[in-house]
């Protein structure tokens, strides 16, 4: 079995978001691999080691996603691919357009996604990734396994209760909080990752891709903070006196 992990490089998520001249300041910024990406490298390894295979995964983005893609290979990945978009301006669309022409160059019975991206929370890419390529699609999963004829019996999550699927492959799925616990790499993982093959392509080097047509269908317009909360207003006396005033709060506030 050949497995494909879509992988995408976020802020840390203790990282405080700070915005300047309408952009996203990166400074002193720690990155991570996008939490719902790392459950989907924990199953396509836990796969390869209980059933066989590769595990490959491949991100796109700057130079620094070689980190996260290192990262993945210290977890148990055997092979990565970066592809750096230079000045392409990114959206789900282009991202999606670039893994298919990818994709399409080789052959995975499964393909995994993080259903979302916590830095955009946009839940795109994988879905679009399975209609281009014409593959079914299982979404937010929670278990994989295979049966006795081989097929992949699959639950997904759906908002407190669960549905189970059989498919078969290939097929895209993507990964929910609760499928795993993604594994620590241990010292020696982390240097045997610096061994592994990277793989650093440009958009030039993917075969039938027509960068004219990579044009972006959505556009970031500005960046602002949430605003500060205000002060919290206790309220005090018995529980009809608390009652009274927060009517009169409420009031004031619909009018």
């Amino acid at each position: 079995m050949d497995y494909l992990v879509l992988l995408k490089q976020t802020f840390d998520t203790e990282e405080k978001i700070v915005v300047e001249d309408n952009s996203i300041s990166e400074e002193g910024v720690e990155f991570i691999i996008n939490p719902y990406d790392e459950y989907s490298v924990e199953e396509a390894v836990q796969l390869k080691e209980a059933h066989g295979g590769t595990v490959t995964v491949l991100s796109i983005g700057p130079p620094t996603v070689e980190d996260a893609l290192r990262t993945a290979l210290a977890m148990g990945a055997d092979k990565a691919i970066h592809v750096d978009p230079e000045d392409i301006e990114l959206d789900e669309f282009v991202i999606s357009e670039i893994i298919k022409h990818i994709i399409t160059e080789h052959s995975y019975d499964i393909i995994f996604a993080g259903y979302m991206a916590v830095d955009d929370g946009a839940s795109q890419v994988g879905l679009r990734v399975a209609e281009l390529l014409d593959l079914p699609h299982v979404s937010t999963v929670v278990d994989v396994q295979f049966n006795e004829d081989n097929k992949l019996v699959v639950k997904r999550d759906v908002e407190g209760s669960a549905e189970i699927y059989e498919v078969e492959t290939p097929v895209l799925l993507t990964t929910q909080q609760g499928l795993n616990e993604p594994r620590y790499p241990s010292i020696p993982n982390q240097m045997r990752a610096k061994m592994l093959p990277l793989e650093s392509l440009t958009l030039d080097d993917i075969d039938d891709l027509d960068e004219t047509e990579l044009v972006a269908k959505t556009t970031e317009l500005q960046f602002m903070e949430p605003p500060e909360k205000e002060e919290v207003k206790m309220l005090e006396g018995d529980t009809n006196t608390q009652v009274s005033e927060l009517t009169n709060i409420l009031s004031n506030l619909l009018k």
